[in-house]
C-alpha cells in the first residue's frame, strides 16, 4: 500500500512538471530526475544499495504478475515521455544520457514479455541469496541506528510474503514445463536447508548477526526490545520461510526439474536467449557469431600459453601442463585464508604507485578486501560490492576461500585483483557514482558488457602496470583470459547448439588449467544465469579496439590516462553509443 501510494504521487509530480515550452536541457534533467526518483521507490533495495535509506522499510513482491504490469507502465511512461522532448537542442552531455535512458527502457520493456519470474531465484542470484548477507550484517542495509533495526524488521515481514509468492511462481512455471535443470535444483536445495540459516539456536543464526554487532549507544531497553524482537523474527518468519522455499524444492520442484541443459529446451527458449545475448551483450551479434570469435580467441590465447609454458621449462603437452599447475603443491603455499588476503593486500601494495601512469582520476571511494561469508562461500565466485557514494560504506572485494590449502598461486590472483578489485570494478563504478556530472539515474547504471569488459580490459594491461612479471602470474592472467574466451563457446554451445552440461565441462578442462570442481561450479553456473558470461570478453575486445584505433589515429596525441579518463568519464553505456563517442574523441 506505502510503495502504491509513492509511486502515484511521484507520478502525478512527474506528469505535472513535464509541461510544454520548458527547456530541452530543463525538460531532459527534469524527466532524469524523476525517473531516478520513481526508479528507487519500485526498487527499494536498490536504492539501499546505492546508499539512499529513504526506503529502506520496503521490500517489494517484484516476482509478482501484479508488479510487472506496473513496472511495464513506468518504462512506457518514461518513454513516452522522452521520445517528447527535443533532444536535438539539448547539450551533448544531456543527450548522450537521453540515449543511454532510451535504449535502458527498451531493453527492460522487451524483457517483462518474456516472464522470466517464473524462475524467481536460481542458485547464483536472487532474493534468498542476497537477503542472507543483508540481514547478516555484512551487506548493503546499514544496521546503525534503531530505525535501521526497526527497518529490517518491515523487510523481514515482506520476506515472509515474497517467499510464498515465489513458491508460487515456481509452480506457475511448473504447469508451463519452464523449470530450471535438476542439477541446479539440487544445489539450491542445499542453501536453503544451510544450518547458519535454518538453525533455531537463534544465537548462531546468520540473521542475528546484526543484534551481535548492535552499537553501545542504543538504550539498554532499546536493545532489549530488539533482540527480543530480532529473535522471534527469526524463529518465526525467516527460518520457517527458507525451510518452506527449501521444502517445496525438495518435495515438488526437483521431481519436475529437467534433465536438460540450456534454456533453448523451453518453450520459446531461443527467442529468449537470442534476447539475453543483445541484453549482456547490447550488441546485434548472433549467437553463431559470438561462438565463432570464441573459438578463435581460444585458439590465440592457447598459442600464447604454450609460449609460457617453454619460459616454465615444461616439456609435456598443454593438456599436461595444466594437470601440473592444478597438482603440484608448490603452486599452492597458503595455509590460512589470511594469507590468501595477505596475498592480495601485496598485489594492492604493488600496484598503487603505478597506477597514475594510467588514470588521471582516482575513486575517493574506500576499498577493503574481504574473505566471502562462510554461507555463500561454497557456491561463490571474487565479487566487488560497490560503496555508496556518500562514503559510508566501502567498495569491497569479496574472494572465497573455503580452504586455503587449495587456493592456487598460478589461478591469476593478480589478473582476479585488477579485475574485481583496482583498478577494475572499483576504479569504473565509484567513479560513475561520485561523478556528480552524470544524471542521477547514470551514476548506477550497469551494463554487463561495459563493466566486465572493462574488468577484463584492466587485467590486459597488468603489465603496464607492473604486474605479471612472474610467469607463474602471467600464465595466471592467460588462464583467466582463457576462461572467458571459453565462455563465449560454452555458453552459446550449451543453450543455443544443444551442448550438454558434460560436454561443456570436457571443453573448459581441455582448454584452461582449471579442476573438474571448479569447471563443474563455472558451467552449472552459466546455466542458471543465461548469456551474462558473455560480456565480459565482448565487452573487452571492443575497448580494446577502441583502443587500437584511437591509437592510430591520434599518433602522438594519444594519452593512456585521458584514454582511460574518457572511457570511464561518462559511466556505463552500451557498447554501440561508447564506440561512437570514442570515435570522435580527441584528447
Amino acid at each position: 500500500m506505502i510503495r502504491s501510494v509513492l509511486i502515484a504521487c511521484v507520478t502525478l509530480a512527474c506528469l505535472a512538471r513535464a509541461g510544454l515550452g520548458q527547456q530541452p536541457d530543463i525538460a531532459l534533467r527534469q524527466l532524469f530526475d524523476d525517473y531516478h526518483e520513481q526508479f528507487l521507490i519500485m526498487f527499494p533495495l536498490e536504492a539501499t544499495a546505492f546508499g539512499d535509506s529513504r526506503y529502506n522499510d520496503l521490500l517489494p513482491i517484484d516476482i509478482d504478475p501484479g508488479f510487472a504490469a506496473k513496472e511495464a507502465q513506468f518504462y512506457k511512461q518514461f518513454l513516452e515521455r522522452l521520445r517528447a522532448t527535443d533532444r536535438t537542442q539539448a547539450n551533448p552531455s544531456q543527450r548522450l544520457a537521453a540515449d543511454i535512458l532510451e535504449y535502458e527502457l527498451k531493453m527492460r520493456l522487451e524483457g517483462l514479455q518474456f516472464d522470466f519470474d517464473r524462475i524467481p531465484f536460481h542458485q547464483f542470484d536472487g532474493l534468498p541469496l542476497l537477503f542472507g548477507q543483508m540481514g547478516s550484517g555484512s551487506g548493503s542495509h546499514p544496521f546503525k541506528t534503531v530505525k535501521d533495526y526497526e527497518d529490517w524488521l518491515k523487510r523481514v515481514d515482506s520476506f515472509a510474503v515474497w517467499s510464498r509468492t515465489a513458491i508460487e511462481r515456481f509452480r506457475d512455471g511448473m504447469r508451463d514445463n519452464y523449470v530450471l535443470p535438476k542439477i541446479l535444483v539440487e544445489k539450491m536445495i542445499k542453501q536453503m536447508f544451510d544450518p547458519s540459516i535454518v538453525t533455531e539456536d537463534v544465537e548462531q543464526n546468520l540473521f542475528y548477526g546484526p543484534i551481535k554487532s548492535m552499537p553501545e549507544r542504543f538504550s539498554a531497553e532499546e536493545q532489549k526490545r530488539l533482540t527480543l524482537t530480532y529473535k522471534a523474527a527469526i524463529l518465526e518468519k525467516i527460518v520457517p520461510s527458507y525451510r518452506a522455499m527449501g521444502e517445496f524444492l525438495r518435495e515438488e520442484y526437483l521431481p519436475k526439474a529437467r534433465a536438460s541443459t540450456g534454456i533453448s529446451e523451453l518453450q520459446g527458449g531461443r527467442e529468449q536467449y537470442q534476447y539475453w545475448v543483445r541484453r549482456w551483450t547490447t550488441t546485434d551479434l548472433s549467437p553463431d557469431t559470438i561462438f565463432e570469435i570464441g573459438e578463435k580467441e581460444v585458439a590465440r590465447i592457447r598459442n600464447e600459453m604454450e609460449s609460457i609454458k617453454q619460459v616454465m621449462g615444461f616439456n609435456g603437452t598443454l593438456q599436461k601442463f595444466f594437470e601440473h599447475l592444478r597438482t603440484d603443491p608448490k603452486y599452492k603455499p597458503f595455509k590460512t585464508p589470511w594469507e590468501v588476503i595477505a596475498f592480495f593486500t601485496s598485489i594492492q601494495t604493488k600496484l598503487e604507485p603505478q597506477l597514475e601512469k594510467a588514470f588521471l582520476n582516482r575513486p575517493k571511494t574506500r576499498f577493503e578486501i574481504r574473505r566471502t561469508e562462510a554461507f555463500r562461500e561454497a557456491t561463490a565466485s571474487a565479487e566487488y560490492m560497490p560503496g555508496t557514494e556518500d562514503g559510508s560504506r566501502p567498495g569491497i572485494f569479496y574472494t572465497p576461500i573455503p580452504d586455503a590449502t587449495q587456493f592456487n598461486i598460478t589461478s591469476g590472483m593478480e589478473s582476479l585483483f585488477l579485475h574485481e578489485a583496482i583498478p577494475g570494478h572499483h576504479y569504473q563504478i565509484s567513479l560513475q557514482q561520485e561523478n556528480e556530472q552524470l544524471p542521477k539515474f547514470a551514476r548506477f547504471l550497469w551494463y554487463g558488457a561495459y563493466g566486465e569488459g572493462w574488468a577484463l580490459y584492466c587485467e590486459s594491461i597488468g603489465k603496464e602496470l607492473g604486474l605479471y612479471s612472474d610467469p607463474q602470474q602471467r600464465i595466471g592472467a592467460l588462464g583467466d583470459e582463457m576462461h572467458r574466451a571459453i565462455r563465449l563457446v560454452v555458453d552459446v554451445g550449451m543453450h543455443w547448439k544443444g551442448w550438454t552440461r558434460e560436454q561443456a565441462i570436457e571443453y573448459m578442462m581441455a582448454n584452461e588449467p582449471i579442476s573438474e570442481e571448479g569447471a563443474i561450479a563455472e558451467v552449472e553456473r552459466y546455466m542458471a544465469y543465461t548469456a551474462q558470461a558473455l560480456s565480459y570478453k565482448i565487452g573487452q575486445l571492443k575497448i580494446s579496439e577502441l583502443r587500437g584505433k584511437c591509437e592510430k589515429r591520434l599518433d602522438k596525441q594519444f594519452s593512456l590516462p585521458h584514454f582511460h579518463d574518457e572511457i570511464l568519464k561518462n559511466g556505463g553505456m552500451p557498447l554501440n553509443i561508447l564506440e561512437s563517442r570514442m570515435n570522435q574523441w580527441t584528447p
